[in-house]
């Protein structure tokens, strides 16, 4: 599965937290949302730059990124999605994707799962999505 096939799929499986995705398709998506994250994010310091609000001796600085800020919410329930796919993959609930809430650790596992090589033929939560 290629970049343009994973964006295709998250976006038809949108909200869709069933089934299995394999390891291309959750990594190809990463990358999609990341980058799309830094364009976007660079296009809005390119148009909207740095507002500095002074009062005194207090002085705050803030970026006004609507374009990212859009981009980040549609593409947060397809990446929920395909993370909990991802899990699932590996025959593991989707429920753990809440070990994000732990600082690091958390963070460290999961990716681990992420990148593990996905059961194979077909497991608790559907068919190899390989095969």
């Amino acid at each position: 599965m290629g970049l343009s096939d994973a964006i295709r799929t998250n976006f038809s499986k949108y909200a869709t937290f069933s089934g299995r995705a394999p390891r291309s398709e959750f990594w190809w998506w990463v990358l999609f949302t990341f980058i799309g994250n830094i364009v976007l994010g660079a296009l809005d310091m390119a148009l909207f730059g740095t507002t500095v609000i002074e009062q005194g001796s207090f002085a705050m600085s803030t970026n006004f990124s609507p374009l990212a800020g859009i981009f980040s919410l549609v593409v947060l329930l397809p990446s929920l999605a395909v993370a909990v796919r991802r899990l699932h993959d590996t025959n593991r609930t989707g429920w753990w994707w809440w070990l994000l809430l732990i600082p690091l650790i958390g963070f460290i596992v999961l990716v681990v799962w992420w990148a593990t090589e996905g059961t194979r033929g077909p497991n608790t939560y559907g068919e190899d999505p390989l095969e």
